[in-house]
């Protein structure tokens, strides 16, 4: 019986393998080791692939980072949002403290702290973190401030100047937390922070 060969990949499949592969061993070498103490050679060696297509794929290891660093966004926004939608909160005031304890936790593993809030900031420049945090952040604080007006459990305030305080207590909340000697105890500390900050909004 004649097999039919498995077909072949197409350039652009073979790319965004090799991609992925870049992306999965640099975060994972990151995490563990800290943007400076990994050099190209360790990550095209955990991810079986040539120097060549490492920088085929990226400028250099900086840009292979913000490229992690975004990866690594993009997941704790999908997280939060789906951690929020299985506690299923009362209402959308109630969705915002659910939803910053969500960023609290998930900015406590240890990977995130490295990648995100430790290397980042320091790698990419203040600037440029700030940028790609907006980008992801923002967009999920300003929708729940709109619904939450829109369900009038919040008074009518300007959405995106709210969202920019919003998100910069956040971030200073996880710094805090990641330079803490007892993160947990931190965190427990941060949790009534960022409620009282919520509910302040919500006062009329």
């Amino acid at each position: 019986m004649e097999v039919n060969p498995r077909p072949r990949r197409t350039q652009a499949e073979r790319t965004a393998a090799t991609r992925a592969k870049l992306l999965a061993s640099s975060r994972e070498l990151f995490a563990v080791n800290g943007f400076a103490d990994v050099s190209t050679q360790a990550i095209v060696a955990a991810a079986g692939v040539t120097r060549g297509a490492l920088y085929h794929q990226f400028a250099d290891k900086t840009e292979l980072f913000a490229a992690v660093y975004e990866d690594v966004e993009a997941e704790l926004v999908t997280r939060i949002a789906t951690g929020i939608a299985e506690a299923a909160p009362a209402d959308h005031l109630a969705a915002m403290r659910v939803g910053a304890r969500l960023f609290l936790d998930v900015c406590s593993a240890p990977d995130v702290q490295r990648i995100v809030l430790i290397d980042a900031p320091a790698v990419l420049g203040w600037q440029r973190w700030r940028e790609v945090g907006m980008r992801y952040g923002l967009g999920v604080i300003e929708a729940m401030l709109g619904q939450a007006m829109a369900d009038g459990v919040i008074p009518e305030q300007p959405v995106r100047p709210t969202a920019h305080v919003l998100l910069g207590a956040l971030d200073e909340a996880a710094l805090f937390i990641a330079r803490a000697a007892d993160q947990e105890a931190a965190k427990s500390d941060m949790y009534v922070v960022c409620d009282r900050l919520i509910d302040g909004i919500a006062a009329n």
